[in-house]
């Protein structure tokens, strides 16, 4: 079974960094594993590697979508799937770093995930057709009473997830959430994952905020605003969504700000809790540990020589 060599943990932990200085030494190339990062109009927000940073290792799956394109977590385990490949036929160690849990689940492991057979195709419409006329709430609630564990873990604006769901339901006449517990290996897998005392973290999140800002986010998330469209996924994302308001006349630029510092904390906590919960991490610290890189690099010569 092929080895990959995965790199999770919460926002502004720095996982980039250093995924950049483990892969040089590792002889290893990088698939984003962030849900965002694919999109090629928006970069800041989404604090995909630098130009700079791509330069030193191979990225794959960054700014490989346009926002204005359809894209679905089977689309990203397609592509992620075809990008170690290419990876391996290289003879290179491919390297999964990102912090969307649900993305990196996917790929690592057989989930059922709604493929796009042509017998599924009317069973998908008509659950799109039931969105576009009753919302978002009311698809939810349909999910809730099919699959009520199914619900709890999909919040009611992410109307792709809801939409998947039902859609497996009724093509397979089993739970969603039964479903998704059935869960078998792709990869000979290791996960890494970083984490540090979470008043730092949060720090970290601060900061990164206001560099954004320094660094034309306001630009970016005009431009999001501008585009948007209930089909766009790029709306889901933290760092946008919050400065609707602001466009809008309701609120001040600094409650806008303050508001994304807060949503980026609670999306790290979420990230935590889910790969705490869903995967098996080993954790280190990247912040306080003066060694972490070291012993990073020895558990994974231990998992390469098994």
């Amino acid at each position: 079974m092929r080895k990959i060599l995965t790199i999770v943990g919460p926002t502004a932990i720095g996982k980039t960094k250093l995924a950049i200085k483990l892969a040089k030494k590792l002889n290893a190339e990088i698939v984003s594993g962030d849900s965002m990062q694919v999109y090629r109009e928006v970069a800041i927000g989404t604090a995909k590697a630098t130009p700079e940073e791509q330069k030193q290792v191979k990225h794959y799956l960054v700014d490989s979508q346009s926002v204005f394109d359809s894209y679905s977590v089977k689309d990203f385990v397609d592509q992620a799937q075809a990008a170690i490949n290419e990876i391996s036929q290289k003879n290179k160690l491919p390297m999964l770093v990102g912090g969307t849990g649900f993305y990196v689940n996917a790929l690592l492991n057989q989930m059922q995930l709604g493929e796009r057979h042509e017998e599924n195709s009317g069973v998908a419409q008509k659950w799109q057709d039931y969105l576009t006329s009753n919302g978002a709430e009311k698809l939810w609630q349909c999910l809730k009473k099919k699959d009520p564990e199914a619900a709890q873990k999909i919040p009611v604006p992410n109307s792709r997830r809801t939409l998947r769901a039902l859609t497996v339901i009724e093509r397979t006449g089993k739970k969603f959430s039964e479903q998704q517990k059935e869960i078998k290996p792709r990869y000979d897998y290791l996960i890494i994952g970083l984490n540090s005392d979470r008043q730092e973290i949060y720090r970290r999140i601060n900061l990164r905020v206001e560099q954004m800002m320094q660094n034309g986010m306001l630009r970016e998330a005009k431009f999001v605003y501008d585009q948007r469209t209930d089909e766009h996924q790029i709306l889901q994302a933290i760092a946008y969504k919050e400065f609707f308001p602001y466009f809008e006349g309701q609120k001040t630029l600094d409650e806008c700000v303050t508001k994304l510092k807060t949503s980026s904390r609670h999306y790290a906590k979420r990230q935590l809790t889910y790969f705490r919960n869903k995967l098996p991490v080993t954790w280190f610290d990247p912040l306080n540990d003066l060694n972490c890189e070291e012993k990073i690099l020895q558990k994974v010569e231990e998992w390469l020589n098994e």
